[in-house]
């Protein structure tokens, strides 16, 4: 009997600084529990990380980029069902971008989201690759024939014009690309910031995440500082952000379902809720923190790492991009 095809999956994130619990309860640790479950490509979208203070990245930029890799390994991403991989090495990713840039309008570019949240009133002043990063995002994921796409919650447009970017081209010169689907965990597929629970986790604002290399010292210092609320009952209840926030935390962590750490906090306060994720928190990020120490102690071998999964993917990008290019009229 013919063993089924499985399913091949892109997920890229910016070497942007360290990862913090949002990436990683919200999509790093999902990858790592389905990864035997598809054909996984992971990259480094170092590209992507050019879209904000360019000249500033320029000293930092392939520093962070081992880093990011070394994370992702000791996360627990297996050679052996991904390749990882930067994208700045394979320049189809450029290539197709631009291409693709020539058939996107720019009214559906206007509709993005996260270009007016990150630009705010400075649009005018924004670097043209943020405006377009969503177009560089289609060019990632439809280079490798992508089936799904696992993203939290707040990159789900991108992935929504990524679909719509596939159908015209599909339209336009016949069918070359398969068009992707998000795949979007329902609990933990968002973790919020820890002083301002309405808002999404960021590396960007030191004291609204816990990095994945922060010592147990740190994290319960942060865990301890914490926003929640006066009303003092430990209930899931989405009107009450910063609560909200810790439980997820909690639930993801410890895999219990909702009932049970409802009944496991009744009575308790606000310190004890704090004090019990710290402890949960630091019991999961050591073996990564060992684990992380011990890859970055040979650079070497994370670039070789990196130069290995460049080339297995490398013949899918060239050719999708020889299609394409065949498609458009330019071979």
């Amino acid at each position: 009997m013919a063993e089924t095809k499985k399913k091949r999956a892109f997920s890229g994130i910016q070497p942007s600084g360290t990862l913090h619990i949002g990436n990683y309860l919200g999509a790093v640790r999902n990858w790592v529990m389905t990864q035997a479950e598809y054909e996984n490509i992971f990259c480094i979208v170092d590209l992507h990380a050019l879209t904000v203070d360019p000249e500033e990245r320029a000293s930092t930029l392939q520093q962070q980029t081992l880093d990011l890799a070394a994370m992702y390994l000791a996360c627990g991403l297996d050679l052996q069902h991904c390749a990882l991989f930067v994208q700045s090495h394979l320049h189809e990713h450029a290539e197709l971008a631009w291409l693709l840039n020539c058939l996107t309008p720019t009214g559906w570019l206007n509709r993005m989201t996260q270009f007016k949240s990150k630009a705010g009133e400075q649009q005018e002043q924004a670097s043209t690759g943020l405006y377009d990063y969503p177009v560089l995002m289609a060019a990632d994921i439809l280079l490798y024939q992508t089936d799904v796409v696992p993203v939290g919650d707040d990159q789900r447009q991108h992935v929504e014009l990524t679909r719509d970017i596939a159908e015209r081209f599909n339209y336009l010169y016949g069918e070359t690309f398969n068009v992707p689907a998000p795949l979007i965990r329902e609990v933990g597929a968002r973790i919020m910031s820890l002083d301002e629970p309405t808002k999404k986790m960021s590396k960007s604002e030191p004291n609204s995440y816990v990095s994945l290399i922060d010592p147990p010292d740190l994290i319960r210092k942060k865990l301890a500082r914490a926003t929640t609320d006066s009303e003092r009952l430990v209930r899931f209840d989405q009107n009450r952000p910063g609560v909200y926030n810790l439980l997820s935390i909690y639930e993801l962590l410890t895999g219990q379902p909702r009932q049970a750490i409802e009944a496991h906090f009744a009575g308790k306060g606000y310190k004890e809720l704090k004090s019990e994720v710290a402890d949960v928190l630091v019991a999961e990020l050591e073996p990564i923190q060992q684990r992380y120490h011990q890859l970055m102690s040979d650079s070497v071998q994370i670039s070789a790492i990196l130069e290995d999964g460049a080339a297995r993917v490398r013949p899918t990008a060239q050719k999708t991009l020889q299609d394409v290019m065949t498609r458009m009229g330019l071979r």
